[in-house]
């Protein structure tokens, strides 16, 4: 057992080290001065809705009386267009490019390769590697990809090149980081250093019946005080994986590769006397934890080859569950460490590392919010919403950070800033507050929330509330800071919906006869399914004329794109596209129509990239989705099923567009009945008397000057 006073030397070492990590306090400045150019802060919102919002400033005016005040200066809380789908890596670059996904690219979260049929990122460009063979087990990478797949100018480079400063705060869909003049923090998109989305890991003595089989699950034992395990790190691209043969549930023997990866070693002190444990990682500083108690972040060391010669710096942050029965201690995913960027998440690079030395260590990740651990049930929803929490405080204080340096800019120009707590939460919690999902569970629906919310009487029911509650001290702390005078534009990427029903677009593709299976491959029984990839050997190209990918797109098998496409591009596609697109909205879930939308990619988009769209983009109804597995390219046992999994997405907004649309509020005129996201793009260039670019095709929607 470990003794009692070995924690009060960590204790020592923390509080110093909380002292050292205060953020420093400037003097703020809360009015701007006379500066070169006239200043316009933009306030984005992920995922708030407009009826939603209304409905809320109605409810309780006192706790929306930023929202109030401004959209009482305004034309009131007015939609904004979202884009086709509403996703956000998407409706993002639709703002950033000011041009829509015919002219920038990004069709969904997920693309389609055409070569394999499987799954690739839609933001970034796929990979090629290639390597240089070196002595031992070692090899030289040389790799390709990974570079913006977005085409089109950011509007913040653009006002750079005309002289004007733009700070952009956590910009989804901004890694790599566009650069401007001014500085600019990717958001959304952004990978961590053990994962493209980030994956937590939970350390315990007891793995719960639920984690069976899961990766980052990791099995510890308590020997004399000490349990001594591994931080997992990235993928070591220097060392030749391994292989082995293993058996599929059909019985085919395949080859598997297993690639090292990059570990540090963890020392987890545990002492059941004090309800405590301390954390060590790689002999590093000690941390002290008591059950419930969320640790700062700590640095953390890869070393890709000996002697030093590659090392990859993370930082990561610990939960403490449990001492006993069984110990449990969460460690969220490896994110870049600002002070040692793996890959800049700033442009200029250091801009990440002098916030970092002003604030303490931050969430770099692109989805800070750790939707995945609550996904595989590491966390609970009430940890969920602690994580949470300690994301939008983090937020907080860069927002000061932020504010201070814009204001004590006398070049003036546009400030972004960017919150995502609306919307990942949303996703996550909407359950709580609809007694009509299959996943509602009145128990937790009823339970006390006022410890997160800070509102007395808050309930888990309320959650969707108090997450627009939240919303409105940082609308009100910008104004203050910057001027009541000072232009202003919140605004949102798109609304908001319930999810609970899900829909399986491939397998009632195979059912209508547009995918076909090769001979002998059987449909999936209940809980599996059948993998697209032309690896899986499951699906005969030679007979099927479409297939799903992403959340909602639908490919035609075109010949000269697919590299086994069998649909002839001209009147034979345009023919088949239209029967697909009328058999999808006939599709019926007893008297509810599931589709309400089937928009052709030919309709709606233009731009060079117009060839590489899905050739539908299907819009479901308000409540049903698209499943998790069939946007992997998946053929599932059902086409229609509730989504009475808790742990997923619960509310959504991969939907019909015309039923999610975004907010947009502003002190400026709007001058459009109906404005949309490249229409603010161009509204904001012409703020500057700066012409958009060829391929933008917003109109201006703002006054030029309050």
């Amino acid at each position: 057992m470990l003794p009692r006073w070995t924690a009060y030397p960590a204790l020592a070492v923390l509080a110093v080290m909380f002292v050292i990590a205060l953020p420093k306090k400037p003097v703020r400045r809360t009015a701007p001065q006379d500066v070169a150019h006239p200043r316009i802060v933009v306030l984005g919102i992920d995922g708030m809705d407009p009826d939603i919002l209304r409905a809320v400033m109605e409810e309780h005016p006192e706790g929306m009386k930023h929202f109030r005040a401004l959209a009482a200066e305004a034309d009131g809380v007015r939609e904004l267009g979202t884009s086709t789908p509403p996703q956000s890596p998407v409706a993002w670059s639709n703002f950033i490019t000011g041009r829509n996904p015919g002219g920038h690219g990004i069709f969904d979260f997920l693309h389609s390769s055409k070569e394999s049929y499987g799954v690739i990122p839609s933001t970034v460009t796929e990979g090629h590697n290639s390597y240089y063979w070196l002595p031992g087990k070692y090899r030289f990478p040389s790799a390709s990809g990974g570079d913006s797949n977005r085409t089109g100018q950011a509007f913040w480079t653009r006002l750079g090149d005309q002289g004007i400063d733009s700070d952009i705060w956590r910009m989804p869909i901004n890694f790599p980081v566009e650069t401007g003049r001014g500085w600019a923090f990717s958001g959304m998109g952004t990978p961590a250093i053990d994962s493209a989305y980030g994956e937590s890991t939970l350390y315990t003595t007891n793995r719960p019946a639920h984690l069976v089989g899961k990766k980052k699950v990791i099995d510890v034992t308590v020997s004399r005080g000490v349990a001594k395990t591994k931080i997992f790190g990235l993928d070591n691209a220097f060392v030749e994986p391994k292989t082995r043969k293993e058996t599929d549930s059909d019985n085919n023997e395949h080859t598997v590769s297993i690639t090292e990866r990059a570990t540090a070693p963890l020392d987890i002190f545990v002492d059941e006397d004090a309800n405590a444990v301390a954390v060590q990682v790689d002999g590093g500083d000690v941390i002290v934890l008591e059950p419930g108690q969320w640790s700062t972040f700590v640095p953390v060391n890869f070393s890709l080859l000996p002697a030093g010669l590659q090392d990859v710096s993370g930082i990561v942050r610990f939960y403490l569950r449990s001492v006993t029965p069984e110990l449990v201690l969460y460690a969220s995913p490896v994110n870049v460490d600002p002070m040692n960027p793996l890959n800049p998440v700033s442009n200029p690079t250091d801009a990440a590392t002098t916030l970092a030395e002003t604030i303490g260590l931050y969430y770099t990740q692109g989805m800070a919010e750790d939707v995945n651990g609550l996904k595989s049930r590491m966390i609970t929803d009430q940890e969920f919403m602690r994580q949470a929490q300690l994301v939008y405080e983090e937020r907080g204080r860069m927002l000061d950070f932020a504010l201070d340096r814009y204001l004590e800019d006398d070049d003036g120009g546009l400030l972004f800033f960017y919150y995502s707590s609306v919307d990942l939460a949303m996703h996550m919690m909407w359950r709580h507050g609809d007694p009509e999902h299959p996943a509602y569970d009145p128990k937790i629906a009823n339970e006390s929330s006022t410890w997160w919310s800070g509102r007395e009487g808050s309930q888990w029911k309320d959650v969707v509330t108090d997450l627009y509650l939240k919303m409105d001290p940082i609308l009100g702390k910008i104004r203050e800071r910057v001027g009541m005078d000072t232009p202003i534009v919140v605004m949102s990427d798109h609304g908001f919906a319930p999810l609970r029903r899900k829909f399986s677009l491939n397998r009632w593709l195979l059912d209508e006869g547009y995918l076909v299976l090769n001979d002998g491959v059987a449909l999936p029984e209940p809980g599996k399914e059948l993998d697209l990839h032309t690896a899986a050997g499951k699906i005969d190209w030679s007979k099927s004329r479409a297939y799903g990918m992403g959340f909602n797109g639908l490919y035609l098998n075109r010949k000269g794109r697919e590299s086994q496409g069998i649909v002839e591009p001209g009147a034979a596609a345009d023919a088949l596209t239209a029967e697909i697109a009328a058999k999808l909205l006939a599709i019926r879930d007893g008297e509810t129509t599931v589709v309400t939308s089937a928009d052709l990619a030919q309709d709606v988009y233009e731009g060079e990239r117009l060839g590489e769209a899905p050739e539908i983009l299907v819009g479901y109804n308000a409540g049903y989705g698209n499943s998790d597995e069939a946007s992997l390219g998946k053929i599932e046992s059902f086409v229609l099923a509730d989504n009475d999994d808790g742990k997923s997405f619960n509310g959504s907004h991969l939907i019909d567009p015309r039923l999610v649309k975004g907010v947009l509020i502003s002190n400026l005129d709007i001058t459009a009945d109906d404005p949309r996201l490249e229409d603010l793009t161009v509204s904001l260039l012409r703020f500057y008397g700066v012409d958009p670019d060829q391929g933008m095709v917003g109109q201006p929607v703002l006054a030029s000057r309050p």
